[in-house]
């Protein structure tokens, strides 16, 4: 077992610039952890600190029980894919893989033996004699991650190895990088910015932001029951709806229109409610509770649906709008819409602290 575990991990360079300030998980055998945040959360400092290219200013990185806080890199025996590809221009593809097996001095059969392995494996044969720049961004991508794969490492560590592809690229090698690690069975730390990425690829998913862990939970848990506002905010496309809303007895107010509150202890004087617009829902004869009315005034079609922008019926306060996914088969330009806001999709967050309260 090569179970990776962090304790508490800081990295501070001044007292202002604190990229990383307390960071704890735990990654076993077979699992793919993903650090999705957006730019300057701390994810590619928390990666570098695994590789032993960054040291902590406080916490521990352990792997498989032993402490290698402050190992070298080339002593951790851990994996790494850049961003860049970092390939030796002037080496071919089999030169690059065996490159590294070489330095280590693993016997010249043995560095035979896995290259041809991992070529099999990436489709990589009828490239061996070629130098990375007479291939494809997708084929150096390919390279890259079968110069991990040849290490046989205890970890293997991605900093956004896919953020130079197309998007057509990116999904078919994203497809591939999911199939190669689920037969490697070894821990993967992936870094990325991109939600679709995190949540097609990963068993686990940590949401960073500013320096903190945000959740920590397997990708349907994190879109279907987000722990806080920024979580709720960051995950999902279109995004959810979050709207502050006024509080009067056992309910809020969005608009006209009453929407129960849960069964919490203290009802707050504003709390917000969050739903996301594939939840949003049309009328129908059955429906008697959370219903609201508005006004569309904007359409976006997003292919199967279309996004549908509505300013909510409201007497007293400003129009509050929000958005559904609603079919594309009639249009919707300036109608006046009922909808359903089903109370099993409703999430609601305190204002204070953005923190879940059901």
């Amino acid at each position: 077992m090569s179970k990776l575990e962090l304790r508490n991990l800081n990295k501070t360079y001044t007292s202002k610039i604190i990229p990383v300030k307390d960071v704890s998980l735990m990654v076993d055998d077979n699992e793919f952890l993903t650090l999705l945040g957006p730019s300057g959360c701390g994810k590619s400092t928390t990666l570098r600190m695994i590789a032993g290219l960054e040291e902590p200013t406080r916490g521990k990185v352990i792997l498989g029980g032993e402490d290698i806080t402050f190992k070298r890199p080339g002593d951790r025996n851990m994996a790494m894919v850049f961003q860049s590809y970092a390939l030796y221009p002037h080496m071919t593809v089999h030169e690059n893989l065996s490159s590294g097996l070489k330095l280590k001095k693993v016997p010249r059969a043995e560095i035979q033996q896995r290259v041809a392995n991992v070529v099999e494996l990436l489709g990589l044969k009828e490239l061996l004699h070629r130098k990375p720049g007479q291939l494809s961004g997708g084929q150096r991508q390919r390279v890259a991650v079968g110069r991990a794969l040849v290490r046989r490492a205890e970890v293997y560590l991605l900093d956004e190895p896919l953020s130079n592809l197309d998007a057509l690229l990116r999904e078919r090698v994203r497809a591939d990088l999911k199939q190669i690690f689920a037969r490697e069975k070894a821990p993967v730390v992936y870094v990325t910015h991109d939600q679709t990425e995190a949540m097609t690829l990963s068993s686990k998913v940590a949401i960073l932001n500013n320096g903190y862990i945000q959740q920590l939970d397997p990708p349907e848990r994190i879109y279907n029951h987000p722990a806080n506002l920024f979580v709720a905010g960051f995950v999902g496309s279109p995004q959810m709806n979050l709207l502050n809303l006024p509080c009067k007895g056992r309910s809020a107010m969005l608009g006209d229109f009453q929407i129960q509150l849960p069964d919490i202890p203290t009802v707050p004087s504003e709390i917000v409610l969050g739903i996301r617009p594939e939840n949003v829902r049309l009328v129908t004869s059955d429906d008697d509770k959370q219903i609201i009315q508005g006004k569309v005034f904007l359409v976006e079609n997003l292919g199967m649906h279309n996004l549908v922008s509505i300013h909510v019926k409201s007497s007293h306060s400003p129009a509050l709008t929000i958005r559904a996914l609603l079919p594309t088969d009639q249009s919707w330009d300036s109608k006046e819409i009922k909808l359903v806001l089903p109370p099993q999709n409703i999430h609601w967050f305190d204002v204070e602290s953005g923190d879940i309260l059901r």
